[in-house]
């Protein structure tokens, strides 16, 4: 069912079914539709220019304190439960479903504390049938998602047999819609299937350094535009094996408050001195850099061997994107290093595609780390590591990951290699860059309509990952299942992977999203917005201007020549 929308009324978007657009949209799951319009933008016409994007806002509206108080107390309410239930199955009065150390072992030493469960056992498993929700589909625009059922209240699962078709998947990473099964796009994974098999058996330094790794090395240091870079098959490894190589003891690392585990394992494991700033704040990080350089390492007073800055482009929980500007301004004052991980903004943002220092006009040598993985935009898996020829050169033999892991797989490595070449337009086509133009104009089309709704969502106006604020478990839980009897899949976070006080769930858009999809999604997100009382926004939104479609005749003709 297709749906178009009306100007907005009360601060409550109105959105009207009009005919079966949506369902021919969804026919196109397995591959990427180029054949509908996107948000009124035709082919060519492109994203916002760069300064645009520069200016683009960040919003972190704080809720109603009365939010803030109910959340507290649903936690409260939930945690006496747990300890009311934990007493009914220590009497015996309720079954106990947990794992138990064997009676022959109870003098040993417990392998864990039954109260560290307490979290998962009494608050988790009430609601784990939000997720791990098995897919039996590629991640596309739309999946199938199989039914299963819990006849003990999610200690157990049981499939049906039954799918739950045609869900609009709001939660993947497939920015650029190239995670895809299109029989032409990926002809040439086929051939390397059939020339190498599907893995290498070998480390890169022993029998598994193909021809074609080394290729793609050489397209990903022309794509970031420096002098070098390094392709490993695992993005979480890329930074927790390459951090130790580059800074240990001696060392300091400052850190974004909002990195990611990968990041923090990676520092941890280097035995450097760990430091954190606060998040985006240029001046908490100023002042940790000054007091570094000042007072140099404790005790001794001598200054450190380095000093290194470690931020993300785009945060993955928080939708804000890198004051990248201002890091580089604050780390050439201060002679530190900075390392860049772009695990969600290479391919994302950008007018071409080419991450947080394209977008903000820098040069990419002003980044002395470039990181970033493969397995967001390209629809692939693995990440890199780029910059000067020497630090690639250095890592090669030092480097954990590039010494002792198994080489990338050939097809992933091939998969990688054609989305790279459609983004900078080698393959002869201009596909690469409609699916850069389209994730831009989908995610300010997306935000704005969430605004005017009355919800309250984070990040940067230009950022493809958009956190909703949910706050209550209950309604988190609740939100979930609503939104997937609807047929719309979602990602929902909450206490410990946030804050306790902001749940979210948090949508990832992508260029092979249609408006229809959108517009399907919004329609039910109001639905359940009233239905749940997940309107906290107090801020007033005006109603965006009526958009300017462009004729789809003229937009077909355009895709058919791009896929000639």
């Amino acid at each position: 069912m297709g749906r178009t929308t009306t100007p907005v009324t009360n601060g409550k978007l109105k959105i009207q079914m009009n005919g079966n657009n949506f369902k021919s949209a969804v026919c196109q799951k397995n591959g990427y539709d180029n054949k509908l319009q996107i948000n009124g933008r035709a082919n060519g016409t492109g994203p916002p220019s760069g300064k645009r994007l520069f200016q683009g806002q960040e919003s972190f509206e704080q809720a109603p304190m009365y939010v803030a108080v109910m959340t507290y107390l649903g936690f409260g309410l939930v945690t006496l439960f747990g300890y009311f239930r934990d007493f009914l199955r220590a009497v015996g009065l309720e079954k106990c479903h947990i794992a138990k150390e064997r009676d022959e072992q109870k003098d040993f030493v417990p392998l864990y504390q039954d109260f560290e469960n307490f979290y998962t056992r009494n608050l988790y498993m009430r609601v784990r049938d939000n997720w791990n929700r098995p897919i039996c589909s590629l991640p596309g625009p739309v999946f199938d998602v199989m039914e299963r059922v819990s006849p003990d209240y999610n200690w157990t699962f049981r499939l049906t047999g039954k799918t739950i078709p045609n869900v609009i998947n709001m939660g993947s990473y497939n920015y650029l819609g190239f995670a895809e099964n299109n029989v032409d796009f990926l002809k040439t994974v086929a051939e390397r299937v059939q020339q190498y098999g599907l893995g290498v058996c070998s480390t890169r330094q022993e029998m598994g350094n193909l021809g074609i790794h080394q290729e793609l090395e050489e397209l990903v240091a022309e794509f970031l535009g420096v002098e070098s870079a390094m392709v490993l098959g695992m993005g979480f490894a890329t930074n927790s094996t390459n951090i130790p190589a580059l800074v240990g003891k001696g060392c300091l690392i400052l850190s974004d408050e909002l990195n990611h585990t990968s990041l923090i394992l990676g520092a941890r494991l280097s035995g450097a001195t760990i430091r954190v700033f606060k998040h985006n704040n240029m001046q908490s990080l100023e002042r940790v850099l000054r007091d570094a350089v000042c007072s140099g390492q404790p005790h001794t007073h001598r200054p450190w061997k380095k000093i290194m800055i470690m931020v993300e482009g785009i945060y993955s929980m928080e939708g804000s994107v890198v004051c990248l500007p201002d890091i580089v301004a604050l780390k050439k004052k201060y002679k530190a290093y900075l390392y860049l991980d772009e695990a969600h903004s290479i391919g994302a943002v950008g007018p071409t595609g080419r991450g947080v220092t394209e977008l903000f006009g820098l040069d990419p040598s002003d980044v002395d780390v470039l990181m970033g993985t493969f397995t967001k935009s390209f629809g692939a898996a693995g990440g890199y590591i780029a910059g000067k020829k020497e630090l690639v050169d250095y890592l090669r033999s030092h480097s954990h990951s590039a010494v002792y892991a198994s080489a990338m797989s050939p097809p992933v490595t091939e998969q990688i290699l054609r989305a790279m070449r459609c983004i900078m337009g080698l393959d002869g086509t201009t596909i690469g860059q409609t699916r850069v133009h389209r994730l831009a104009e989908n995610t300010r089309y997306f935000r704005s309509r969430l605004q005017e709704m009355g919800f309250i969502i984070y990040g940067n106006d230009d950022s493809p990952v958009i956190p909703l604020l949910l706050y209550m478990p209950g309604k988190v839980v609740a939100f979930s299942r609503a939104m997937l009897r609807r047929k719309v899949g979602v990602v929902v976070v909450g206490f410990p992977a946030t804050p306790i006080t902001e749940a979210r769930a948090r949508f990832c858009l992508s260029a092979a999203h249609t408006k229809e999809m959108l517009d399907k999604v919004l329609f039910d997100l109001n639905e359940v917005g009233d239905e749940l009382c997940l309107k906290f926004s107090q801020r007033k939104y005006t109603s965006r201007p009526k958009e300017q479609h462009h004729n789809n005749n003229d937009l077909n003709k355009d895709f058919k020549q791009d896929s000639l």
